[in-house]
Protein backbone atom coordinates (compact mmCIF):
# COMPACT_ATOMS: atom_id res chain seq x y z
CA UNK A 1 0.00 0.00 0.00
CA UNK A 2 0.74 3.50 -0.54
CA UNK A 3 2.05 6.10 2.34
CA UNK A 4 2.42 9.97 1.90
CA UNK A 5 5.08 11.37 4.48
CA UNK A 6 4.37 15.18 4.90
CA UNK A 7 7.30 16.07 6.61
CA UNK A 8 9.75 19.34 6.40
CA UNK A 9 12.76 17.86 8.26
CA UNK A 10 14.86 16.13 5.78
CA UNK A 11 16.68 13.34 8.20
CA UNK A 12 13.29 12.86 9.81
CA UNK A 13 10.98 12.39 6.44
CA UNK A 14 14.18 9.69 4.78
CA UNK A 15 14.04 7.85 8.07
CA UNK A 16 10.33 6.98 8.15
CA UNK A 17 10.32 6.57 4.32
CA UNK A 18 13.62 4.00 5.04
CA UNK A 19 11.19 2.41 7.88
CA UNK A 20 8.17 2.29 5.86
CA UNK A 21 9.98 0.81 2.88
CA UNK A 22 11.11 -2.21 5.22
CA UNK A 23 7.61 -2.93 6.13
CA UNK A 24 6.55 -3.46 1.83
CA UNK A 25 5.32 -0.11 1.32
CA UNK A 26 5.14 2.26 -1.57
CA UNK A 27 6.61 6.22 0.10
CA UNK A 28 6.32 9.34 -1.12
CA UNK A 29 8.07 12.55 0.46
CA UNK A 30 6.49 15.88 0.36
CA UNK A 31 8.24 18.67 2.48
CA UNK A 32 4.95 21.33 2.15
CA UNK A 33 1.12 21.06 2.03
CA UNK A 34 0.50 22.64 -2.14
CA UNK A 35 3.46 19.57 -2.70
CA UNK A 36 1.57 17.43 -0.75
CA UNK A 37 -1.65 17.78 -2.27
CA UNK A 38 -0.36 17.68 -5.75
CA UNK A 39 0.99 14.05 -4.80
CA UNK A 40 -2.05 12.98 -3.38
CA UNK A 41 -4.31 14.10 -6.20
CA UNK A 42 -1.41 12.53 -8.61
CA UNK A 43 -0.69 9.47 -7.20
CA UNK A 44 -1.24 5.96 -9.28
CA UNK A 45 -1.41 3.98 -7.11
CA UNK A 46 -3.71 6.01 -5.12
CA UNK A 47 -2.44 7.35 -1.50
CA UNK A 48 -3.51 4.87 1.50
CA UNK A 49 -1.87 6.56 4.47
CA UNK A 50 -1.14 10.17 4.71
CA UNK A 51 1.28 10.47 7.77
CA UNK A 52 1.32 14.19 8.49
CA UNK A 53 3.42 17.15 10.45
CA UNK A 54 1.50 20.17 11.70
CA UNK A 55 4.09 22.35 11.61
CA UNK A 56 5.26 23.01 7.87
CA UNK A 57 6.44 25.85 5.81
CA UNK A 58 3.46 27.62 3.61
CA UNK A 59 0.45 25.35 5.16
CA UNK A 60 -0.28 24.12 8.40
CA UNK A 61 -1.13 20.46 8.98
CA UNK A 62 -4.21 21.55 9.86
CA UNK A 63 -4.82 23.01 6.90
CA UNK A 64 -3.68 20.32 4.86
CA UNK A 65 -5.83 18.04 6.58
CA UNK A 66 -8.97 19.81 6.05
CA UNK A 67 -7.78 19.73 2.03
CA UNK A 68 -7.56 16.24 2.33
CA UNK A 69 -11.17 15.55 3.46
CA UNK A 70 -11.98 17.57 1.28
CA UNK A 71 -10.57 15.54 -0.89
CA UNK A 72 -11.48 12.04 0.26
CA UNK A 73 -13.73 11.47 3.51
CA UNK A 74 -12.00 8.13 4.65
CA UNK A 75 -8.46 8.52 3.87
CA UNK A 76 -6.49 7.42 6.96
CA UNK A 77 -4.76 10.57 8.29
CA UNK A 78 -1.65 10.26 11.67
CA UNK A 79 -0.46 13.34 13.12
CA UNK A 80 2.78 12.92 13.91
CA UNK A 81 4.03 16.50 15.61
CA UNK A 82 6.08 17.72 18.04
CA UNK A 83 3.00 19.46 19.59
CA UNK A 84 1.94 18.05 22.76
CA UNK A 85 -0.95 20.63 24.08
CA UNK A 86 -4.38 19.22 24.69
CA UNK A 87 -5.49 22.20 22.40
CA UNK A 88 -3.11 21.05 19.78
CA UNK A 89 -5.17 17.79 19.70
CA UNK A 90 -7.82 18.76 19.80
CA UNK A 91 -7.46 21.32 16.24
CA UNK A 92 -6.26 18.30 14.97
CA UNK A 93 -8.60 16.07 15.62
CA UNK A 94 -11.41 18.96 14.67
CA UNK A 95 -9.71 18.97 11.47
CA UNK A 96 -9.78 14.87 10.68
CA UNK A 97 -7.02 13.64 12.28
CA UNK A 98 -7.41 9.51 12.78
CA UNK A 99 -4.61 9.13 14.70
CA UNK A 100 -2.23 11.47 17.09
CA UNK A 101 1.76 10.65 17.88
CA UNK A 102 4.01 13.10 19.34
CA UNK A 103 7.56 13.24 18.59
CA UNK A 104 10.21 11.75 19.87
CA UNK A 105 7.83 8.72 19.09
CA UNK A 106 8.25 5.00 19.22
CA UNK A 107 9.22 3.33 16.42
CA UNK A 108 7.28 -0.24 17.20
CA UNK A 109 4.15 1.83 18.20
CA UNK A 110 4.29 3.97 14.96
CA UNK A 111 4.62 1.30 12.43
CA UNK A 112 1.73 -0.50 14.76
CA UNK A 113 -0.58 2.07 14.19
CA UNK A 114 0.20 2.22 10.63
CA UNK A 115 -0.34 -0.97 9.89
CA UNK A 116 -3.78 -0.68 12.02
CA UNK A 117 -4.99 2.69 9.78
CA UNK A 118 -4.05 0.59 6.77
CA UNK A 119 -5.82 -2.89 7.59
CA UNK A 120 -8.67 -0.41 8.21
CA UNK A 121 -8.26 1.10 4.61
CA UNK A 122 -8.20 -2.13 3.24
CA UNK A 123 -11.23 -3.98 4.49
CA UNK A 124 -13.27 -0.10 3.75
CA UNK A 125 -12.43 -0.17 0.51
CA UNK A 126 -12.86 -3.50 0.06
CA UNK A 127 -16.51 -3.24 1.19
CA UNK A 128 -16.88 -0.17 -0.78
CA UNK A 129 -15.92 -1.25 -4.40
CA UNK A 130 -18.67 -2.06 -6.40
CA UNK A 131 -17.88 -4.45 -9.08
CA UNK A 132 -20.33 -4.58 -11.90
CA UNK A 133 -19.54 -7.69 -13.74
CA UNK A 134 -22.51 -8.41 -14.92
CA UNK A 135 -23.43 -7.42 -18.96
CA UNK A 136 -26.60 -5.75 -17.90
CA UNK A 137 -26.17 -2.97 -14.89
CA UNK A 138 -29.50 -0.92 -13.57
CA UNK A 139 -29.75 2.10 -11.35
CA UNK A 140 -32.69 3.96 -10.59
CA UNK A 141 -34.01 4.67 -14.33
CA UNK A 142 -31.18 3.85 -16.10
CA UNK A 143 -30.47 0.33 -17.55
CA UNK A 144 -26.33 -0.42 -19.20
CA UNK A 145 -26.39 -3.67 -21.49
CA UNK A 146 -22.43 -3.50 -21.82
CA UNK A 147 -22.74 -6.50 -24.21
CA UNK A 148 -24.80 -4.52 -26.27
CA UNK A 149 -23.42 -1.52 -26.01
CA UNK A 150 -26.53 0.31 -25.10
CA UNK A 151 -28.01 2.37 -22.75
CA UNK A 152 -31.53 2.75 -22.05
CA UNK A 153 -32.78 5.71 -20.23
CA UNK A 154 -36.45 5.77 -19.67
CA UNK A 155 -38.59 6.02 -23.57
CA UNK A 156 -34.47 6.71 -24.68
CA UNK A 157 -32.53 4.06 -25.76
CA UNK A 158 -28.39 5.26 -26.74
CA UNK A 159 -25.43 3.25 -28.78
CA UNK A 160 -22.29 3.90 -26.52
CA UNK A 161 -19.03 3.59 -27.98
CA UNK A 162 -16.47 1.56 -26.24
CA UNK A 163 -14.75 4.58 -24.27
CA UNK A 164 -18.11 5.57 -23.31
CA UNK A 165 -18.35 2.02 -21.80
CA UNK A 166 -15.59 2.31 -20.02
CA UNK A 167 -15.50 5.34 -18.50
CA UNK A 168 -19.55 4.36 -17.24
CA UNK A 169 -17.90 1.02 -16.22
CA UNK A 170 -14.95 2.59 -14.20
CA UNK A 171 -17.62 5.44 -12.37
CA UNK A 172 -20.01 2.64 -11.56
CA UNK A 173 -16.92 0.64 -9.80
CA UNK A 174 -15.83 3.48 -7.97
CA UNK A 175 -19.49 4.80 -6.56
CA UNK A 176 -18.84 7.78 -4.50
CA UNK A 177 -15.18 8.24 -4.96
CA UNK A 178 -13.74 11.03 -5.65
CA UNK A 179 -11.84 10.32 -8.78
CA UNK A 180 -9.56 13.55 -9.99
CA UNK A 181 -8.97 14.27 -13.75
CA UNK A 182 -5.68 12.97 -13.27
CA UNK A 183 -6.84 9.46 -11.97
CA UNK A 184 -9.41 8.84 -15.23
CA UNK A 185 -6.65 9.82 -17.62
CA UNK A 186 -4.64 6.97 -16.33
CA UNK A 187 -6.77 4.30 -15.40
CA UNK A 188 -9.42 4.95 -18.20
CA UNK A 189 -7.08 6.52 -21.11
CA UNK A 190 -4.57 4.58 -19.95
CA UNK A 191 -2.17 8.21 -20.20
CA UNK A 192 -2.93 8.38 -23.53
CA UNK A 193 -1.12 11.88 -24.60
CA UNK A 194 -4.34 12.15 -27.35
CA UNK A 195 -6.72 12.94 -23.98
CA UNK A 196 -6.73 16.22 -22.18
CA UNK A 197 -8.99 17.17 -19.04
CA UNK A 198 -11.35 18.86 -22.06
CA UNK A 199 -11.46 15.46 -23.62
CA UNK A 200 -12.50 14.42 -20.43
CA UNK A 201 -15.46 17.05 -19.26
CA UNK A 202 -16.66 16.41 -22.64
CA UNK A 203 -16.79 12.39 -22.16
CA UNK A 204 -18.56 13.16 -18.86
CA UNK A 205 -21.21 15.90 -20.64
CA UNK A 206 -21.92 13.45 -23.21
CA UNK A 207 -23.06 10.90 -20.43
CA UNK A 208 -24.97 13.39 -18.05
CA UNK A 209 -27.06 13.63 -20.97
CA UNK A 210 -27.57 9.83 -21.81
CA UNK A 211 -28.08 9.16 -17.79
CA UNK A 212 -29.47 12.12 -15.89
CA UNK A 213 -33.12 13.47 -16.30
CA UNK A 214 -31.52 16.89 -16.60
CA UNK A 215 -28.03 17.43 -17.26
CA UNK A 216 -27.80 20.27 -16.10
CA UNK A 217 -28.57 19.34 -12.77
CA UNK A 218 -26.78 16.03 -12.52
CA UNK A 219 -27.62 13.64 -9.78
CA UNK A 220 -25.78 10.75 -10.56
CA UNK A 221 -22.28 12.37 -12.23
CA UNK A 222 -21.52 15.15 -9.62
CA UNK A 223 -18.26 17.83 -10.27
CA UNK A 224 -16.11 18.15 -7.34
CA UNK A 225 -15.12 21.77 -7.57
CA UNK A 226 -10.94 21.72 -8.50
CA UNK A 227 -10.84 18.36 -8.61
CA UNK A 228 -12.86 15.95 -10.69
CA UNK A 229 -15.81 14.14 -10.42
CA UNK A 230 -17.72 11.84 -7.86
CA UNK A 231 -20.57 9.26 -9.19
CA UNK A 232 -23.14 8.38 -7.24
CA UNK A 233 -25.21 5.53 -8.31
CA UNK A 234 -28.53 6.42 -5.84
CA UNK A 235 -28.94 9.75 -5.22
CA UNK A 236 -30.23 11.48 -2.17
CA UNK A 237 -30.50 15.03 -0.62
CA UNK A 238 -27.27 14.35 1.64
CA UNK A 239 -25.00 13.59 -1.57
CA UNK A 240 -25.73 17.33 -3.05
CA UNK A 241 -22.74 18.23 -0.67
CA UNK A 242 -20.70 22.21 -0.24
CA UNK A 243 -17.83 20.37 -2.18
CA UNK A 244 -19.85 19.41 -5.62
CA UNK A 245 -21.38 21.42 -8.38
CA UNK A 246 -23.63 20.41 -11.08
CA UNK A 247 -21.29 22.64 -13.27
CA UNK A 248 -18.50 21.43 -15.27
CA UNK A 249 -14.92 22.67 -14.16
CA UNK A 250 -12.30 23.67 -16.77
Amino acid sequence: MRILVVEDEEAIAKGLRFNFEREGYQVDLAADGPTALELYESAQPPIDLVVLDLMLPMMSGYEICRSLRRLDLDIPIMALTARTLSEDKVQAFDSGVDQYMTKPFSLPELLSRVRNLLDKRRRHLDRRSVRPTEDVVRFRDVTVDFGRFELRHQDEVYTMTTREQELLRYFLEHDGVVLSRARLQSDVWKDSPDISSRSIDNFVMRLRRMIEDDSGAPRHLLSVRGTGYRFVREPGSAEQSGDASSSVDG
